[in-house]
């Protein structure tokens, strides 16, 4: 008798009360797309809990699959069974004679059906003393087993369990509307769109390039970038910015100091002109505090001056090394080292302002008409879908 489903648990999602059922819907339908490369699996539900059908696949690539999919909090294998004594006892043994390593165990029995005739506790006691006369090497400890064998017994069959496997986590992706992300190629952009999915945000992607300045292997870095985070939340469109001309006049027109404060607010004018024509209800940055001359608190009053859109920073307050670990852990790091200079990189300022005021940023852009080359960009976005693809290396550990 083997494993022959995976149970998902629902966690955070149990609280949304009436809510609930949307969030478990969507759910479902994001596990199903991450599970796309094992046609025979099948995706059932049961009131509070959700189950992968194995159907004869290879459980592993399966579990670290859905290890992706924010929204889930635990996973488990289990053997189903029937909701009868002897058919318990039967499965209790297989999973507990699948831990090799395992010296201790104790039972778990959990009785959703409250038709069935046996008492938890005294179901515990029964499998308990089963296990010990049908086996060598094992002892009971109810305390800090080896193993812990779960049962749960449900309204149509009862499910043995012997592991937790731990899930990302979060909200499913798609419930928490749509945000634009402002992804500039580098280590902190793709993890504060990671983490963003963890809330159950859908991304579009916006980045700015700036031909000949920046060349076509910058721009395909941008887009394996958003194949690697794909795989937490199924396709992502990416609006790709012509920035040159517009780039150009503002470094000509405005003192070198403050071209990088007003770069950034040129960024999102036309970020927010996408989010209106594409119904997007936030932008979405990779900024962390002081890390940069645009970082300051100063710089980012001034940039935020433009738009009346919510502008969300996720790494505000994260350390470079723990954001540079997270991008390993999530795919995105050695994609993001590539050694293709941004926009932004290529256009730094020796001496870039670290306290600019907005009355100055105001005045400085009334020198140049700027209104034509901002809507000349606009109109020369190219849009790429990016589909995942499943690559043998999606399945890395993750944090």
């Amino acid at each position: 008798m083997k494993y022959d489903h995976i149970l998902i648990r629902y966690g955070e999602l149990g609280l949304k009360g009436k809510n609930q059922k949307q969030f478990i819907v969507r759910l479902q339908q994001n596990v199903q797309e991450a599970l796309k490369p094992f046609p025979n699996v099948k995706i059932t539900r049961t009131h509070g809990r959700m189950y992968v059908v194995l159907n004869g696949e290879d459980p592993e690539p399966i579990i670290e699959a859905c290890q992706k999919v924010f929204g889930i909090y635990s996973l488990s294998l289990a053997i189903k069974t029937d909701n009868n004594e002897k058919a318990i006892k039967e499965a209790a043994l297989a999973a507990l004679k699948q831990e090799k390593k395992a010296k201790t165990f104790k039972v778990s029995v959990r009785r959703a059906n409250k038709a069935f005739p046996i008492g938890s506790q005294e179901m515990n006691q029964i499998l308990g003393a089963h296990l010990l006369r049908n086996t060598d090497q094992f002892t009971v400890d109810v305390h800090d087993p080896d193993v812990e064998i779960r049962v749960e017994i449900r309204e149509r069959a009862t499910y043995i369990m012997s592991t937790v496997i731990p899930g990302a986590g979060g909200l499913p992706v798609g419930t928490g509307g749509k945000a634009l992300l402002l992804l500039s190629g580098g280590i902190d952009s793709p993890v504060a769109g990671h983490l963003m999915m963890k809330r159950g945000v859908q991304l579009e992607m916006i980045h700015f390039h700036s031909p000949p300045f920046t060349s076509e292997r910058a721009k395909q870095k941008v887009l394996d970038v958003t194949n690697a985070l794909t795989q937490y939340g199924g396709a992502i469109n990416v609006h790709l910015v012509p920035f040159t001309k517009l780039q150009q006049e503002i470094f000509k027109q405005t003192p070198e100091r403050y071209g990088m404060t007003i770069m950034r607010r040129m960024m999102l004018r036309i970020s927010e002109a996408v989010c209106e024509r594409e119904n997007i209800l936030a932008m979405v940055t990779g900024e962390s505090l002081g890390q940069v001359a645009s970082q300051t608190l100063a710089s980012l009053h001034s940039i935020n001056d433009v738009t009346n859109l919510p502008v969300l920073r996720p790494l505000i307050s994260t350390d470079k090394e723990h954001i540079i670990e997270h991008a390993k852990a999530i795919g995105t790091y050695d994609i993001s080292i590539r050694p293709y200079e941004d926009c932004c990189t290529v256009f730094v300022p020796k001496a870039p302002v670290t306290n600019p005021k907005r009355d100055k940023v105001r005045a400085f852009e009334t020198n140049f008409d700027y209104e034509d080359l901002l809507q000349e960009a606009v109109d020369g976005i190219e849009t790429i879908r990016i589909e995942h693809e499943v690559k043998q290396d999606d399945f890395a550990d993750l944090l």
